[in-house]
């Protein structure tokens, strides 16, 4: 109860506070957004790579296991 009591208060606090700087906040995203983005894509391509992997891996290992 005493963490949902203190994050209503600061929900509050940001909120009425954030108003004045509201363009600050948005050039921050807007510059943030590609580094995000850049991220989000490397590790989605390891994932891949590591997903390829792994199916190679459990192909071989069931061909070597029908013969």
């Amino acid at each position: 109860m005493k963490a949902l009591s203190l994050g209503l208060i600061f929900f509050a606090i940001a909120i009425f506070t954030g108003l004045s700087w509201r363009g600050d906040v948005l050039v921050f995203i807007r510059g943030a957004l590609p580094v995000i983005a850049l991220f989000i894509g490397l590790i989605a391509l390891f994932i891949g790579i590591a997903d390829l992997k792994d199916k190679a891996a459990a192909k071989k290992e069931t061909d070597g296991a029908e013969t």
